[in-house]
């Protein structure tokens, strides 16, 4: 069976907690990186990247971890990695090639609202009672960030975002409903996940013509910090998380996480949102914050 959802002691709460606060500023943080890393490199080339060397470290740790190396779950596996991996890392890799980092960031951590619109069948979660105004808030926001009476420019990077979001949530339903009992199994479903789910990225990049990659020492660097920090360690902490945190508490990611990512990308990139946009990603967190505090746990 999975681990308990209900609420654990206060004792074996500090290293989920922990995790998730190194995970808000190492994927908050991310964003940033991600976009100074396109000035060097098209968007596929990127994403592939990043795959083939999450899943190198990946299977480093498991590895040292003497977890079994052979893939478990097979078929759920393979699903979690293409949404996981291949539709959230290729579709947010597309939308920072033209889009702000900030603005990227927001929409794709609109993951727990379609979580709940999507993973009804699946889980017990329905919206009910204050998750309703919650919902409200996040289209209204939506709408204000695409800014579609404006024909907006990056409207295309912005729906690709969006995308990515709604990947990761399908990727969290398919997670839940895997029986996931230790931390050898947690191992070896993050590491398999990224293998299944770059093998289409890697694909996708050999066919798809883009610009040649720059091996600046500036590139190298994002690389290295996609590779170790966005995707080997931060996905093995998100599956860590999402394993002993009920779903209220490991929801809270979603809002640190895009802070994050906008106060890096204005002090970094210069990125001022408009007023609408401004507007837009505040009512878009603030409904992640009342469905957070609102949403039952979703146990498998």
């Amino acid at each position: 069976m999975n681990a308990p959802v209900g609420l654990p002691s206060r004792s074996s709460n500090t290293g989920p907690l922990f995790a998730l606060g190194l995970l808000a500023l190492v994927w908050g943080y991310n964003w940033v990186v991600m976009k100074i890393a396109m000035r060097y490199i098209g968007p596929m080339d990127f994403a592939a990247l990043r795959g083939v060397f999450g899943a190198v470290l990946l299977f480093g740790f498991v590895w040292i971890a003497g977890a079994p190396l052979r893939p478990q779950q097979v078929g759920k596996t393979i699903l979690l990695g293409l949404f996981q991996t291949t539709g959230f890392v290729g579709l947010i890799s597309a939308a920072l090639n033209g889009g702000a980092a900030g603005k990227s960031a927001v929409l794709g951590y609109t993951m727990p609202f379609w979580m709940i619109v999507f993973g009804w069948p699946f889980l017990p979660d329905r919206l009910r009672g204050w998750q309703w105004v919650a919902a409200g808030l996040i289209l209204g926001g939506l709408l204000l960030v695409l800014e579609w009476w404006r024909g907006a420019g990056d409207t295309m990077s912005s729906l690709l975002a969006l995308g990515a979001g709604i990947s990761w949530a399908v990727s969290v339903i398919v997670f839940k409903r895997m029986r996931v009992e230790s931390r050898h199994d947690l191992l070896n479903v993050t590491a398999w996940q990224m293998v299944f789910g770059m093998i289409p990225l890697v694909v996708i990049a050999l066919f798809v013509d883009e610009r040649p990659i720059v091996w600046s020492a500036s590139f190298i660097a994002a690389l290295t910090y996609n590779g170790i920090g966005g995707m080997a360690v931060a996905t093995l902490l998100w599956l860590y998380i999402l394993q002993r945190l009920p779903a209220t508490i490991s929801g809270l990611n979603a809002l640190a996480v895009p802070i994050v990512g906008v106060i890096a990308a204005w002090i970094q990139l210069g990125e001022r949102p408009s007023t609408a946009e401004g507007a837009g990603m505040v009512l878009i967190l603030a409904g992640l914050a009342l469905l957070t505090s609102t949403q039952r746990d979703l146990q498998p």
